[in-house]
């Protein structure tokens, strides 16, 4: 196929939408559509948005000049489905409409991502896919396992970010992913540390349900008897709890900012809490690594640091003193969420990979009856 495929890449967040167009690989437009709370305060859930959402970027795309008619392929960011084996999924009725009922069980503005893709591709005969959907799961059973019955680890993973960093260091370093052991690791508000064995996620933390280093709005792995008093002290209701654990944890509950940058300000000022703190973030991540290079049995040909936090040298060089006697420690800082959308429609798009079809049964749903 030598025409350029242009995609149409769109990332729903809870207060604006990421909408980027590409042709190929290159980036013709990128906008952040903002939505303030007035302006959601009309829809009662997250689905109730679609059509007010989906007319804004269509306002946005015509402010660019660019025409919807022309775009190849709508790439919505997934969310709200059943587990899948990551990869590229075609947005049939079913995907959106689990999608809309969010099926996954956790509501989140990402599951309106396939929504507005397949509004789209209906409304201009296109076609519309969601690449390595945050519901991805390729967990092996090993590490599912907790110490009480019916308790389950699952995979909660920055799915979108991990996988397009992996294939991107893989391009640069000339090998393959499916024949590449990674430790990936995700460094923003919320932190993922993750085992990637030739191409599948095999262990990881859980960034939704709650465990892993603290983050700057996370307050990561706690003793769960602390939690248990702080749940009956009559203190918090359910909410409450669940946001300072998970919204507001991690060094925003510690210092009142999710700035690592104003924690190592303190702790250069010589605020000895603030240095102690700087250093523990590191030393829990490093811990994670470590975790998950022995998920890989110690055969690891690469760590990963991206996301925001990995541009501080002083975290990643404190991280690299820790692990880098395990394997090559890379530095690929940001995060490429809108360009993994365009460049996972671009591949099937070029045949380069398979368009999978989503079949609506989890990738995973338990032992059955004899272990749960």
């Amino acid at each position: 196929m030598d025409k350029k495929i242009r995609v149409l890449a769109i990332n729903p967040g809870s207060t604006s939408t990421k909408v980027a167009l590409f042709e190929d690989y290159d980036e013709l437009f990128s906008v952040t559509v903002e939505h303030s709370r007035e302006d959601l305060k009309p829809f009662s859930d997250i689905s109730g948005q679609l059509e007010y959402r989906s007319e804004m970027i269509e306002k946005t795309m015509i402010e660019k000049g660019f025409e919807m008619a022309d775009v190849d392929v709508f790439s919505g960011r997934g969310g709200g489905v059943k587990t899948v084996s990551g990869g590229v999924y075609e947005v049939t009725d079913l995907l959106a409409g689990d999608a809309a009922a969010f099926m996954s069980g956790n509501g989140h503005p990402a599951q309106l991502g396939p929504q507005i893709a397949k509004r789209y591709a209906d409304k201009y005969g296109k076609r519309a896919v969601v690449v390595n959907s945050p519901d991805t799961d390729e967990f092996n059973d090993v590490a599912r396992i907790t110490g009480l019955k019916g308790v389950y680890r699952e995979s909660h993973v920055h799915a979108l970010n991990q996988k397009e960093i992996a294939l991107r260091f893989c391009v640069e370093n000339g090998c393959k992913y499916e024949e590449t052991n990674l430790i990936i690791c995700h460094l923003g508000g919320g932190v993922s540390i993750t085992a990637h064995e030739k191409g599948r996620m095999i262990d990881s933390n859980d960034i939704i349900r709650g465990s892993g280093p603290i983050t700057p709005t996370r307050a990561g792995d706690l003793p769960y008897m602390d939690v248990i008093d702080l749940a009956f002290s009559g203190k918090y209701t359910r909410q409450e709890l669940i946001d300072r654990c998970n919204k507001n944890g991690g060094l925003t509950d510690l210092f009142g900012t999710a700035e690592v940058r104003d924690i190592m300000r303190l702790a250069d000022e010589g605020n000895a809490y603030a240095d102690v703190v700087y250093n523990a973030l590191a030393y829990q991540i490093s811990k994670y690594i470590g975790a998950m290079a022995v998920a890989l049995k110690g055969d690891v040909d690469a760590i990963i640091l991206t996301g925001g936090i990995s541009n501080g040298k002083g975290i990643t060089g404190l991280i690299s003193e820790y692990v880098g006697w395990i394997a090559r420690v890379a530095i690929m800082p940001g995060e490429f969420e809108l360009e993994a959308l365009a460049a996972g429609a671009v591949r099937v798009m070029r045949g380069e990979e398979e368009l999978k079809r989503y079949t609506g049964v989890p990738a995973w749903d338990g032992f059955g009856e004899n272990i749960t």
